[in-house]
C-alpha cells in the first residue's frame, strides 16, 4: 500500500510541466493583449489615418495633430474605430502569437543545441535554457518570430481588414475627396460597426476581400516580429549581464526568469526593440494598409506612395503606436505569466 502512494508525491512529469507552462502562456498573453489594446488603440487609429491615401482625410501635420483633430472633429468613438474586432479576434490572435513564438523558440533552441555535437544531448546554462552561439540565437529568434506571425496572420488579417476599414472612414457618410475639378465624391463604403463591416466585406467582396493583403501583412509583420524578437531577446540577455555585474553573488541573476527582471529593464527592452523594429519595417506596413483599405481599385493605386518617395510616410506614428504597444504587451505578458505561474503552482 505504501508503494502505491509514492507516485502521489513524485514531481510532475514533463507533459504535465509543459501543460502548466502552456496554461501560464495562454493566460499571460490574453491578459497582456487586452490591456495593450485598450491603452494603444487610439494611436493605431492615428497611424492608419496617416498612412491612408492622402486624399481620404484632411492633411495632418503629424501624429499628435492627427490625434487632436480626430478627437475634436469625430469624438473618442472614432479613435476606437474597429476596437470590437480587435478585442474579439485580436485577443485569440495575441494568445496564438505569443504561445506560438514560445513553442517555436523552445523547439528550435533544443534542436540547435542538439546539433552542437554534445554527445547527442543538449547543454543548458544556469537559467536552464539550451546553450546556443550568438549566430544560433539570432537564427532561432528570427525564424520563430516569422513562423509565429505566419500562423497568427490567419486570425490577424481579417481583424486587420475590418479594423482598418473602420479606422480610415470618416464620421459622416460622405468624405470630401477632391479630384482635378474639385468635385465631391461619396465615400466608397460606410460601416456601422465591426460586425456590419465584416458582413459587408464578405457579401460584396467575398473571402478574398476579408483576406485582402494577407501576403502583404505577412511581408510586413513577419520581418517586424523577426527583428523585434531578435532585439528583445538580446536586450534581455544584456539586462541580465548588467545585473550580474552589479551583484556580488551572480547566481541569482544568472538563474533569473524573464518575468523576474526588474520592471524598468523589461520596459526598456520591449520599448527599444519595438521602436527599432517598427521603424525599419514601416514601408512594408504602409503597403499592406493600402492594399487592405482599397476597394475595387487596381494594385497601381497602392504603388503611388513608392513613386512619390513616401516610403516612410507615417513611420513616426507607427513607432508611436508600436513602441508603447509592444512595451505594454510584452511587459504585461512577462509579469502576468510569472504571476500565474506563482499563483497556480
Amino acid at each position: 500500500m505504501e508503494s502505491s502512494d509514492e507516485p502521489l508525491s513524485s514531481p510532475p512529469s514533463l507533459p504535465q510541466q509543459q501543460q502548466s507552462s502552456l496554461l501560464h502562456d495562454v493566460l499571460g498573453s490574453a491578459t497582456a493583449g487586452i490591456i495593450s489594446r485598450i491603452m494603444t488603440h487610439p494611436l493605431d487609429t492615428v497611424k492608419a489615418r496617416l498612412q491612408a491615401p492622402s486624399s481620404s482625410f484632411a492633411t495632418y501635420r503629424g501624429p499628435i495633430d492627427a490625434l487632436i483633430q480626430t478627437y475634436r472633429n469625430e469624438g473618442i468613438r472614432s479613435l476606437y474605430g474597429g476596437f470590437g474586432a480587435v478585442i474579439v479576434g485580436g485577443t485569440p490572435g495575441t494568445v496564438l502569437y505569443l504561445t506560438g513564438y514560445a513553442f517555436f523558440r523552445d523547439t528550435f533552441s533544443s534542436l540547435a543545441s542538439n546539433s552542437n555535437g554534445n554527445n547527442g544531448g543538449s547543454t543548458f546554462n544556469s537559467s536552464n535554457k539550451p546553450t546556443l552561439t550568438q549566430g544560433q540565437e539570432f537564427a532561432v529568434h528570427f525564424s520563430s518570430g516569422i513562423l509565429a506571425e505566419a500562423v497568427t496572420c490567419i486570425i490577424y488579417v481579417p481583424v486587420d481588414v475590418v479594423k482598418e476599414r473602420m479606422q480610415v472612414q470618416s464620421k459622416s457618410r460622405e468624405s470630401l475627396i477632391s479630384n482635378k475639378d474639385s468635385l465631391r465624391k461619396p465615400q466608397s463604403y460606410h460601416y456601422n460597426g465591426s460586425w456590419d463591416a465584416l458582413q459587408q466585406i464578405i457579401r460584396t467582396e467575398g473571402m478574398k476581400g476579408i483576406y485582402r493583403g494577407y501576403w502583404a501583412t505577412l511581408a510586413s509583420f513577419g520581418p517586424f516580429s523577426a527583428l523585434y524578437f531578435v532585439f528583445y531577446e538580446r536586450c534581455k540577455v544584456w539586462s541580465k549581464e548588467m545585473l550580474q555585474d552589479n551583484k556580488t553573488d551572480n547566481s541569482d541573476a544568472q538563474r533569473m526568469d524573464d518575468g523576474d527582471l526588474p520592471l524598468h529593464y523589461l520596459v526598456a527592452c520591449s520599448a527599444g526593440a519595438g521602436a527599432l523594429a517598427s521603424w525599419l519595417t514601416s514601408p512594408l506596413d504602409m503597403a499592406k494598409l493600402r492594399l487592405q483599405v482599397q476597394r475595387g481599385q487596381t494594385a497601381a493605386a497602392s504603388n503611388t506612395a513608392y513613386k512619390k518617395g513616401e516610403l516612410f510616410r507615417g513611420a513616426g506614428a507607427r513607432v508611436l503606436h508600436f513602441a508603447p504597444a509592444t512595451t505594454v504587451t510584452m511587459t504585461a505578458y512577462e509579469k502576468c505569466r510569472s504571476f500565474y505561474a506563482d499563483t497556480l503552482r
